[in-house]
């Protein structure tokens, strides 16, 4: 698919089909995520993937933002210990969360152009995703992606250019 393509057709899909994910899927998913740029090329993130229908209830359960029940979900972390030794004093957690949001941008881009439904969730709890999943104690999640085949697509909203963009100087 061109790129700009899936950029307009993208939507945050919380309706899906009971349609697994193969493990090929997420695996060209994860890629997709690991490609992502990252500060000074540092790498911290962390990807789990939950994609039996145990898991998936269990991360949703601590995760309010979720709708619908996703086929999978891909957790993105931080190991923050690492983030703090490569990145001493700028700004860690800031730098690692924009790190998560460009790799989740790849992984919704990405899952847009193989057909399939997502949507990017904050509103989760933290400690709660760590104890599900069983996370070490320097992992910090930052996003969760959740995946399928979309059962329906919202309608694009409007966008407007006009009230959103200035040239050379804000002029308002």
């Amino acid at each position: 698919m061109e790129l700009m393509k899936a950029i307009k057709q993208r939507r945050s899909v919380r309706s899906f089909t009971q349609e697994p994910l193969s493990r090929d899927q997420l695996m060209q998913l994860l890629e997709a995520a690991v490609w992502a740029p990252s500060g000074g090329n540092r790498q911290t993130w962390r990807f789990v993937v939950a994609s039996q229908p145990d898991m998936v209830r269990k991360v949703k359960m601590v995760s309010p933002g979720m709708g619908g029940t996703p086929a999978a979900v891909i957790i993105i972390s931080h190991d923050m210990d690492l983030v703090d030794r490569k990145e001493g004093n700028l700004r860690p957690e800031s730098i690692a969360k924009m790190d998560s949001a460009m790799a989740a941008q790849n992984i919704l881009l990405s899952a847009e152009a193989m057909g399939l439904g997502s949507c990017v969730i904050a509103s989760f709890h933290a400690q709660g995703v760590s104890k599900v999943l069983n996370l070490p104690k320097s992992w910090q999640p930052h996003l969760l992606v959740s995946l399928g085949f979309p059962a329906k697509r919202p309608n694009p909203p409007a966008r407007k250019f006009e009230e959103l963009i200035w040239w050379e100087k804000y002029d308002g």
